[in-house]
C-alpha cells in the first residue's frame, strides 16, 4: 500500500478521437502544472499512451483530467496500470 506522496509510475492507454486533436500537448501541460515525468505517445491503433511518475497523489489527479470529459477530442475508455517508479524520465515529452 502507498500514500498520497508514495512515487509511483502510471501507464494510461486513452481510447477515442485523441490523435490529432492537441491531446498530447494537453495531457503534457497538465502532467507538468502536477510535477509529473513522463510521455504522451501516438500509438498505431488510434490510441494515446500516457506514462507518469511522480506522487501518487498527481498520478491520480492526471488519471481524473484525463477521465473528466474537458480534455481536447473524444475520450472513451482509460484503461490504467499501476506500477513502481524506474526514474527514466528528466521531463515530460510528447512522442
Amino acid at each position: 500500500m502507498t500514500g498520497p506522496a508514495e512515487p509511483v509510475r502510471l501507464n494510461a492507454w486513452v481510447r477515442g478521437r485523441v490523435q490529432g486533436v492537441g491531446f498530447r500537448w494537453w495531457t503534457r501541460s497538465r502532467a507538468l502544472e502536477l510535477g509529473l515525468v513522463g510521455s504522451a505517445s501516438n500509438l498505431a491503433d488510434g490510441r494515446v499512451e500516457v506514462v507518469a511518475e511522480g506522487p501518487r497523489e498527481a498520478c491520480e489527479r492526471l488519471l481524473a483530467l484525463l477521465r473528466g470529459g474537458d480534455t481536447p477530442g473524444r475520450v472513451d475508455v482509460v484503461v490504467e496500470r499501476w506500477s513502481q517508479v524506474r526514474g527514466d524520465f528528466g521531463g515530460f515529452v510528447e512522442r
